[in-house]
């Protein structure tokens, strides 16, 4: 069973990335609370059950997709029991079929690695090359519930902060589906 910290509504005492640092100045700086735990690495959205209830939020899923030439990427939020199926997303959107990004991208766009990956990363895509993405069904939970970046620290944020004052803030537009 995965050990999950007490909840914390401050920031970690030492950041361990760059993308962790960035998230926590922003949402000081957009006045934007949250509640988060320190974890032993957490990447399945198995080892997320203890996490969801001790934040008491249902941890997202957020997949980096990309087309099969690597020239159009997909920052997907959806359920965390949600199975993912490519043909249904590409679908939705109105593309050809898409696949998972390489890890060596995933570092290099979004600043985290395998299990890590979150909307905070729109931080570090200054360019717009990601399209975020957002399953409907997600927007029916109050709380947001993701990583900070890293696969050791998880929080819970309103869901509606998340659209409105993060989103706007790193100039991304989502786009929303049904899956």
């Amino acid at each position: 069973m995965l050990l999950v910290s007490e909840v914390y509504t401050t920031p970690p005492a030492e950041f361990k990335t760059e993308l962790q640092e960035m998230t926590y100045k922003v949402l000081k700086e957009l006045d934007i609370p949250f509640e988060r735990v320190d974890t032993e690495e957490a990447i399945t959205m198995e080892d997320c059950l203890n996490i969801n209830r001790a934040l008491n939020v249902k941890v997202v899923k957020t997949l980096f997709l990309c087309n099969r030439q690597q020239t159009a990427f997909y920052l997907f939020i959806t359920e965390g029991d949600k199975p993912f199926v490519t043909k249904d997303f590409s679908k939705a959107l109105g593309i050809s079929r898409v696949s998972f990004a390489p890890a060596e991208l995933l570092y290099e766009m979004l600043g985290t690695k395998v299990g890590a990956t979150t909307v905070f990363s729109m931080l570090l895509d200054r360019e717009n090359k990601v399209q975020v993405v957002i399953d409907k069904d997600v927007l029916k939970e109050e709380w947001y519930g993701c990583t900070d970046g890293t696969t050791t620290c998880y929080m819970r944020v309103k869901t509606e902060r998340i659209l409105n004052d993060f989103l706007p803030y790193t100039k991304h537009e989502p786009k929303f589906i049904e899956v």
